[in-house]
Parts: C-alpha cells; structure tokens; sequence
C-alpha cells in the first residue's frame, strides 16, 4: 500500500493539499522537512518510507506504518521521534506527549530538545481550529515562545479570516528584530479593520528605522482617527516631532473613541510632556478615558505620575482603582506600597487582584499578600480567578508555583489558561511536570498555552532551542 501511494504522485499531492487547508501547513513547507540523522547510514527502507510519508504531510499514513512495523520499544529515536511528533501535529496532544513519556521512561533521563519541538508541533493544528478563541490561544502561545523559528507559523496566521487573529498575529511579529521585514506586517498596513492597520503602524514605528517613514506617513490621511493618531505616534518614534500637535488636537476631541486613543498614545510615546494631558485625562468624564489615562501614566516611566495614581485608587470606578494600582506596580514606586496593602482590602476583587500584581513587581514578599490570595482563589467569579492568574505571574518562589498548581485544576478553562500562561513566564525545568499534565487538559485552548509554556522555559535552558521540524 505505502509503494502505491508513493508512486501515484497526483493522490499525494491532493492528500498534501487538504493537510495544509487543515493543518495549515503545506507539502513542501520547511517545517515537513524532517529528516533528522540517526547516524546509521544504514537506515532501512521502512524508516526512509515514514521520512518520505511525514515531509509530505501525510501524518495518519506515517502512524499507520509504524503500527504495521509494530514499533518495538528498540525502535530508533528517529522512528519515536515521527510518532510523537505526528500525533501532536493531528492535534492528538494527550498520546503525543504520552508517547514521550514512554521514550523517557525507556532512556531514564528527558530529551528537553524534542520536548520543546514536540511541544511547538502540539500548538500548530490549533490554528485552524473554527473557534476564533482557539485559534487565539495558539497564535498567543507562539508569541509567548519568542523564539524566532515560530515566525513562519506566525506570519501564516496573517491569512485568518478574523481581525483579532490578524492584529494579534502582526503584534507577534513586532517583536522580532526581523519582524518589521515581514511581509504580513507590511500587507497589514492596509488591512480592512482598522485595529490591524493600527497595530502593524506601531510595530513599524518601534523599530526605529526611519526608512519606514515613507511607508507610515500616508497613514496619516487614514479614514479612522485611531488609524491616523498611530501614524502620527510612530512617526514621532521615528524622529518626526511635528506630529505631536496631531495626538495633542486628538486628546481634546469631542469623541471619546479618539480620545481614547490619543491618550493611550501618549502612553507608548513616554514622553515627559504628556504628564500634563494624562493627569487632566484622570478627570475625563468617561471612565473609560480615565482607565486609558491610569494604564498609560505607569508607562510613562515618571515619578511624577506616583500622586495621581495613588489618588485614583479612591476614585470610584473599581476599574480605574485597577489600573492605577497596576500602573503604580509597574512605576515601581515603593511609596505607594502603603496605598498599594490598603488596595488589598479594597470592597471590588478586581482590584485586590490589581494590588496583588503591583506589590509583587515591587518585590513585597509573597507572604504579605498570601491571605488576599487565597480568599480570591474562593471567588465565584471566573474572570476574578483568572486575573488572579495573571497577576501572579509577577510573582516568585515556591509559594507562587504551588497557587498556580492549584488554579491549574480550575474547573473553568479560562483560570487555567492564565495559570500556564504565567508558569511558562516564572518558571522553570521544575514547573514542566505540571504543564505537561497540563497539554493532557480536556480545553484545546489550555493545551495549547501549556504547549507555548513548555517551549517559552525550554527556549531559555536548552542549547539546541530551534524547531528542528525544519
């Protein structure tokens, strides 16, 4: 059967093509061609067969090989390594990594290069998933990785029908040297939604390359004001100063949408000279504006900003009392600290939540907020437990790791998304028995941000860190 299906060229090249509408991947694609060295330039004719079945795609029909040639456990790694990564690339995660712990069990010691390859093959079925969340959580768990051997699989997602997936897919990109040369983030500049658009002008305007000030100033006559109030901030970025009269005309608009964007703008610009705006903008009638103004007075980088933030946390809008709090954590500012505790016992969760994440970027030991942490680990509210998630993502040691465990058992997914999320950023080789629990989740979204978790800690501690599908 496998000598037909090779000779008949035209039925594989159909079987590659409904892979790659499925999977996202194409025959021929870099990442299929895996045909890793075993040293034995004696290699049989059955290993070369699933060498030849797993570049082309045809994924099932490798299984099915290995199953016909009964894999025996004195099958070559190259054989196991096929297997693992075949059944996480059919988005059967749960037998890939079980097929992985088997191999570790039989060589009595992990192989952290193709964990962190299998990992990464784990997450790329999830892109064409038909829910917009799933395909989320995998584009996110991509950018968690940081690596630059995700960026084909990245750019790949510039082609989804949604514009979240888009935005969030070019903001990836941005964060690569290499990204601002991306063709998906240049097709991005004239994307139908605009939030695309937006998002593919900042990440040009970071790069400090001035040469994409041609390609940015034609932006400025965009038909949405957001549109135009990012052109006019990148292009300040890029050494334009003549632009900030744009954001500062924004910033007394009648429309709260362009307001809004001018102020959390002036924001990303951290420029000394917004202090005025933004602490005026704590005051704008909308709470809106003023949760925008709060977010973007902590990235402002000023001292200056500590009294406004600290008097926001009595203002009554419960989340504006949280961005300031965050903002004041991000600040760094230790006189806050006092406030900061008093948030902790604030009457809203979400702003107890805010305290917790400040106090422990300002480094305040983690038995000092331990009791507010486990009385929200009792809320009823899922998005409460999830945000408490994130929020100890600034946290440290043994005592945070061990909350996170017990939110990775959350009964809801979306707590236990954010819980792998922030162990794949504190963690290290000690958390990955819990994440890879975690990728045997019955939530396709969990077992994704597991997966990134996985790559993101070994990217940090294994030398050999590429994806080696490649």
């Amino acid at each position: 059967m496998v000598r037909t299906v090779l000779k008949n060229g035209r039925w594989l090249m159909a079987v590659c093509l409904v892979l790659g509408l499925v999977y996202g991947i194409e025959a021929g694609h870099p990442l299929l061609h895996a045909h890793e060295s075993t040293g034995d330039s004696t290699q049989d004719s059955s290993e070369s067969t699933l060498h030849e079945l797993f570049a082309n795609g045809q994924f099932a029909q490798v299984l099915q090989l290995i199953d016909q040639l009964g894999h025996p456990a004195s099958a070559s790694f190259s054989v196991r390594r096929l297997k693992m990564l075949s059944l996480a690339l059919l988005g059967k995660t749960s037998e890939g990594i079980e097929e992985y712990e088997r191999f570790v069990d039989a060589t009595h010691e992990e192989h952290e290069p193709l964990l962190r390859e299998l990992a990464i093959a784990c997450i790329l079925p999830f892109r064409a998933d038909m829910r917009e969340q799933i395909r989320g959580a995998a584009y996110t768990a991509l950018k968690e990785i940081g690596t630059d051997d995700v960026i084909p699989f990245l750019e790949e997602g510039y082609t989804d029908g949604s514009g979240m997936i888009r935005a969030l897919v070019v903001e990836g990109l941005g964060q690569f040297p290499e990204g601002f040369a991306s063709k998906a983030v240049r097709q991005a500049l004239d994307d139908q939604a605009a939030w695309v658009r937006a998002t593919a002008i900042k990440v040009l305007g970071r790069t400090g390359n001035k040469a994409m000030v041609d390609l940015i100033e034609p932006r400025l006559k965009d038909k949405q004001a957001m549109v135009q109030i990012t052109a006019a901030g990148a292009l300040i970025m890029l050494g334009k100063p003549q632009y900030w009269a744009r954001i500062e005309q924004a910033v007394q608009s009648d429309e709260g949408y362009e307001r809004g964007a001018a102020i959390r703008m002036l924001g990303e610009l951290r420029d000394i000279r917004a202090l005025p705006m933004l602490t005026a903008a704590l005051k704008d009638p909308q709470p809106s504006i003023r949760i925008a103004a709060a977010a973007a007075l902590g990235k402002l980088g000023s001292s200056q900003a500590v009294p406004y933030l600290a008097e926001a946390l009595a203002e009554g809008i419960p989340s504006v009392r949280a961005a300031a709090a965050v903002s004041l954590g991000t600040l760094r500012a230790e006189q806050a600290i006092p406030v900061l505790k008093r948030a902790l016992r604030d009457r809203d969760p979400g702003v107890q939540t805010a305290a917790i994440d400040a106090l422990l970027r300002l480094d305040v030991p983690f038995a000092e907020v331990a009791p507010t942490v486990r009385h929200l680990l009792h809320s009823q509210n899922p998005k409460i437990r999830s945000g408490l998630a994130k929020a100890l993502a600034r946290g440290r040691g043994q005592a945070v790791v061990e909350t996170l465990a017990i939110l990775l058992q959350d009964p809801i997914p979306s707590p236990r998304i954010s819980a792998a999320r922030s162990l794949g950023r504190i963690g290290g080789r000690d958390v990955l028995p819990l994440l890879k629990q975690a990728l045997r989740d019955s939530n396709e979204a969990v077992r994704a941000t597991a997966a990134g978790a996985i790559a993101s800690i070994l990217s940090k501690h294994v030398r050999t860190s590429r994806f080696r599908l490649r």
